[in-house]
């Protein structure tokens, strides 16, 4: 009955490949359209003015201008968010896998997942509402807005690390009379170190092409390059969506040519994050 049933099995199963690998090329397709687009528009403008040159908003006269002052932004806004979200991040995924009840477990999983999936501009609005009114802008609260979404990816992959770890390890750990605290931090942590960079690579890329929480939070601001996040940062999103809006076809092209440099960055970022995943992987299947 079983050879009955196999030649149409067989039909079944090379259409649902032809249907995968058609998806995987329509991916594909689309991350190289995106990518040729913006190329093509952009690599014209790309120069070292483009890093090295502050914008100048009003001149009679042709001048060399940039965005330096929206990448050192976008720098120390990334930066703050990650040395916020990164210790956070951490600390809840090794409290839910290693010392929280299953009931609790459960529930703080379902809020990180809606904190996933609650939009930028949501967040954003949320830390208008929390720490720029009364306060003005700066960039602590962009960086704020960015860590809030980095917090359930950075938590998110760490749990998910944690879970690969062998419990032989911890149960080696804890016969010798280690304790439990001390073995998460010296047995186990070690063991998700590749996890943790891949989850925080991945979160860094995210936020870096961020616009919404920024305009809340970080966008009022000078054309002067500035490290310091007391005041508003420019940003590379909000410098992209500001030039977008301007009737200069040259402030267009030095608007792809950013969007061109946060894509390239956003790939390399993926690509070092699936590199730092398989050796993460690698290493943890080596320990069992």
């Amino acid at each position: 009955m079983q050879h009955v049933h196999l030649p149409r099995r067989r039909r079944v199963n090379r259409l649902m490949e032809g249907l995968a690998m058609l998806a995987a090329l329509i991916a594909v397709g689309m991350l190289v359209i995106v990518v040729w687009s913006v190329a093509k528009r952009g690599a014209g403008a790309i120069n070292l003015d483009l890093i090295t040159k502050n914008p100048v908003p009003f001149s009679f006269e042709p001048v060399a201008q940039g965005l330096a002052n929206a990448f050192v932004g976008s720098l120390v806004l990334v930066g703050l968010a990650t040395l916020m979200a990164l210790p956070v991040g951490i600390l809840v995924a090794v409290y839910l896998n290693e010392f929280a009840p299953p009931s609790v477990r459960t529930f703080v999983g379902l809020v990180l997942d809606v904190l996933n999936g609650v939009p930028a501009i949501v967040i954003g609005i949320f830390v208008f509402g929390l720490v720029v009114i009364g306060r003005g802008q700066s960039g602590w609260a962009g960086a704020f807005a960015l860590a809030c979404l980095m917090l359930p990816l950075v938590a998110r992959s760490t749990i998910e690390v944690l879970a690969l770890v062998p419990s032989s390890l911890r149960e080696a750990s804890l016969a010798l009379g280690v304790a439990r605290w001390r073995t998460t931090l010296s047995i186990v942590l070690p063991q998700t170190i590749g996890g943790v960079l891949t989850g925080t690579v991945l979160a860094v890329a995210r936020v870096s092409g961020e616009t919404a929480p920024l305009l809340f939070t970080s966008s009022i601001v000078g054309t002067q390059t500035s490290w310091s996040p007391f005041h508003a940062l420019q940003s590379v999103p909000v410098a992209i969506f500001e030039l977008s809006e301007s009737p200069d076809p040259q402030d267009h092209a030095r608007a792809w040519a950013a969007a061109l440099v946060l894509l390239l960055f956003i790939l390399f970022t993926s690509l070092a994050a699936r590199w730092l995943a398989t050796r993460s992987r690698r290493k943890l299947a080596a320990s069992r």
